[in-house]
């Protein structure tokens, strides 16, 4: 059997482990990797050193007169000449050739076969080749013999640092994607999910040339009619948690594609945060931590190899990567049918936003835009001021089009296949934060199911005079008194302030896309006080 090189990358290190299996990878893990451990559990423990989190600063596409007029430029998407990345990329292969060994990972992004990308990771880490082994979709031996060229090429070269006197670099990490060039090359952080992020930036370029949506969120499927879901959501919002639902498959749990077949998962695996995770309150992550797993940066006591994901002291965004058939109601293969309903979580910390409302398909394109949520402006004590959170399509960092295109597409693909568009707030009721009181999950359960089972349709429903969407009055096992918002705040004056600022705020962020939004979708919005 000949053995396995990337010359044609212009690599030459004789070594290259290819699509090496978890045990071999654990075997070099803790062989060429200091400080890599094992859990009790049997997950690989592994350090990202310095960078513990994405460097979206950082971030770099190459500016090209083939796709430079497709690419949504600006804070999101910097541009960075052909001759910097060329610059970059010899500078992560000429590390690479300076070690003894290279991992290879071949594999899929995306579960449907007319659609699937091949990727090729090029790294210097079993850590990194265990973690995107994990997350893309593997080969069958088969599928590996005959893969052929990759799509596109990752150099993950992470442990070497970018030179700050390359043009346009402003640090010494640099993840720099070409889409002409179909490679990513990443220096100067080891962080793992640059290249689950890059591998989704990828997606997010192909995929709306095609006519097809990319979309950052989780989704599962009914299990008699196969007929999905889908719930977009930030950080806090609850997607992770809804979409553990006993009564329905698990298509994926952060990233999909909408198609005429219907919808896929893009990745193979599950990146979940691990912060404070426990068995009572995730069982099927926790459960799914064990041999195979990746864990990241978490703390553990050398007695026992026992972690405490309460341990923040490394870093609050601990991580744990698995495939998805560790988690027992998983659809495999991660594909389903049409959507029967989106499902908008915000977590609404300012208490003005009803548990649940349905959206026009111009009201679902703004709020998508709008990607909303709020959080608690801080943890001092006295700080209970609400803070709005804005992120286009609900994964800003992560999209190459203006977002006005995937709205269109959404809007597109809402009325072609009849799917009705929700807003469920998980956050506050009865009033802001520290004042009112957090939903209770078993209601948000309520009304997801009330959502899958059609059952709010047709209730009666009043128009909410601020932000224009009609909010059901009633919902099986939920209280018809929380359903209003105001109707829970004990000074309505107060609730109609309150509303009317979160109002402006969500007129002022849509601001900065308008100039691409219809004038349909510009109207859709709250209106101005």
């Amino acid at each position: 059997m000949t053995a396995f090189n990337l010359e044609q990358h212009g690599l030459h290190v004789a070594d290259i482990r290819r699509n090496y299996n978890p045990p071999r990878l654990y075997e070099d893990a803790i062989r060429r990797d200091p400080g890599t451990s094992i859990a009790d559990s049997g997950a690989l423990i592994a350090y990202s050193g310095t960078k513990t989190g994405r460097s979206p600063k950082d971030k770099r596409v190459a500016k090209h007169a083939d796709s430079e007029k497709d690419i949504w430029w600006g804070p999101v998407n910097f541009p960075l000449d052909q001759h910097g990345f060329e610059v970059n990329r010899e500078r992560a292969k000429d590390y690479l050739n300076t070690l003894d060994v290279l991992y290879c990972v071949d594999a899929f992004a995306g579960w449907d076969p007319e659609h699937r990308i091949k990727i090729r990771v090029i790294c210097a880490r079993p850590y990194h080749a265990l973690f995107m082994y994990t997350m893309l979709i593997r080969p069958t031996d088969e599928e590996l013999a005959n893969f052929g060229e990759p799509d596109y090429t990752i150099y993950n070269a992470g442990q070497f640092p970018a030179n700050r006197l390359t043009s346009g670099m402003t640090s010494q990490t640099s993840v720099d994607l070409s889409f002409e060039e179909r490679e990513m090359v990443i220096l100067g952080t080891e962080y793992a999910g640059e290249m689950k992020k890059g591998v989704f930036t990828i997606v997010n370029y192909l995929m709306p040339k095609k006519g097809h949506l990319s979309m950052h969120c989780s989704a599962t499927a009914d299990p008699k009619t196969n007929r999905s879901s889908v719930l977009f959501g930030l950080s806090g919002t609850g997607k992770t948690t809804l979409s553990a639902d006993p009564k329905r498959m698990l298509v994926g749990d952060d990233e999909h594609v909408w198609t005429d077949n219907g919808i896929f998962n893009i990745e193979g695996g599950c990146y979940a945060k691990a912060i404070d995770l426990t068995e009572e309150s995730e069982p099927e992550i926790f459960q799914a931590l064990h041999f195979g797993a990746v864990l990241e940066n978490v703390v553990y006591d050398e007695a026992h190899h026992h972690v405490d994901f309460h341990d923040t002291s490394l870093t609050q965004n601990t991580r744990g990567a698995y495939p998805i058939e560790f988690i027992s109601n998983a659809k495999i293969p991660c594909v389903a049918g049409q959507p029967t309903d989106l499902i908008f979580l915000t977590c609404d910390a300012f208490g003005v936003l009803p548990p649940v409302s349905k959206m026009t398909p111009e009201q679902a394109m703004y709020h998508f835009i709008s990607g909303y949520t709020a959080k608690v402006a801080g943890t001092e004590v006295g700080v209970t001021e609400p803070e709005a959170t804005f992120s286009a399509c609900f994964g800003a960092p992560f999209l190459v089009w203006h977002p006005a295109k995937y709205a269109e597409l959404l809007a597109e693909k809402m009325k072609k296949y009849n799917t009705r568009v929700w807003l469920v707030n998980t956050g506050w009721s009865g009033g802001a934060y520290g004042v009112g009181k957090r939903m209770k999950l078993k209601f948000t359960r309520s009304i997801i199911d009330a959502i899958h089972a059609g059952e709010l349709s047709d209730v009666p429903a009043q128009t909410d005079p601020v932000f224009g969407f009609e909010v059901p009055t009633t919902c099986p096992n939920v209280p018809a008194e929380i359903m209003i918002p105001r109707n829970t705040w004990a000074d309505g004056k107060k609730y109609d302030q309150t509303a009317r600022k979160l109002a402006d705020l969500f007129i002022n962020n849509f601001r900065q896309y308008e100039e691409g939004a219809s004038d349909a979708v510009k109207h859709a919005g709250p209106t101005a006080g």
